[in-house]
């Protein structure tokens, strides 16, 4: 019982509904997550106060009230998670920004709630590879995948230069992609072991033939070498797929499977 009044006392935010992430207060008084009441200006394209409606000409000046932090925000890093890019302690990214090609905390997010111009900034959530998330040619994110050139493109490059071609989502792609990988490994492996087989059958009829048919031995020999080196390659293209099939970010994937080649994975 003192467990859940505890948590009905907790203080939440009530565009998120979950408890305070560096909280903010308007100057109408009223409180919420930095990173909440930010979009909320950014969606509904003015600033106004979720609560009172009161209607504020010019981006107001957020306060943060340090008091309503939860544990949360020092909560320990899990593996794989992306640390923010101007903390010297590692604190964990709740945001990456594709104008200024960085992650950051709730804390030094905040400049990009309270400016305007950088409130134009395009937030995206956190990525790992965030340069190779963006378009080089217009600074959108990668979102879209062009069936027709085969390459990852952003929603301009959809309307401009691939304008006509079948586009579809990234995450869709992939997913095709990925049962198209696990066929090719599954055949791969069965190459391996065919070629593994005829090895030791060439073994075993040399250790069964006898000490004269030296030439016979030698062609074994030879036989045996050029399947090694071939299973030596397929073990190196096994491995490099069996790497790929691990990428789990449906982006990631479709631009290392790019760089591998199509001539070894399609």
């Amino acid at each position: 019982m003192h467990t859940q009044k505890h948590m009905a006392d907790v203080p939440k935010c009530c565009i998120c509904l979950d408890e305070f992430t560096n909280p903010a207060s308007l100057p109408c008084g009223h409180c919420f997550c930095l990173s909440c009441i930010g979009e909320y200006f950014r969606i509904h394209g003015a600033c106004q106060c979720p609560l009172c409606k009161t209607f504020f000409p010019t981006w107001p000046q957020l306060k943060t009230d340090q008091t309503l932090h939860t544990e949360r925000a020092s909560a320990p890093l899990r593996a794989g998670e992306v640390t923010c890019d101007f903390c010297s302690a590692q604190r964990r990214a709740v945001k990456s920004c594709l104008k200024c090609l960085a992650s950051y905390c709730d804390s030094h997010l905040q400049p990009h709630y309270q400016s305007e111009e950088l409130g134009r900034h395009l937030l995206i959530s956190v990525d790992k590879n965030l340069e190779d998330s963006v378009c080089r040619l217009h600074g959108r994110q990668l979102g879209r995948f062009c069936s027709s050139d085969q390459t990852c493109v952003c929603v301009m490059c959809a309307q401009t230069d691939h304008r006509g071609h079948r586009i579809i989502s990234i995450t869709k792609e992939a997913a095709k992609k990925k049962v198209k990988l696990k066929r090719k490994r599954m055949k791969l492996q069965q190459t391996l072991q065919e070629k593994l087989s005829k090895i030791e059958k060439l073994r075993l009829s040399m250790n069964l033939s006898h000490d004269d048919q030296k030439e016979t031995q030698s062609h074994h020999k030879e036989l045996i070498k050029e399947l090694e080196e071939d299973i030596s390659e397929l073990q190196m293209r096994n491995d490099e797929l069996e790497q790929l099939s691990h990428v789990e970010d449906s982006l990631h994937f479709l631009q290392v499977r790019q760089s591998h080649g199509k001539t070894q994975i399609k």
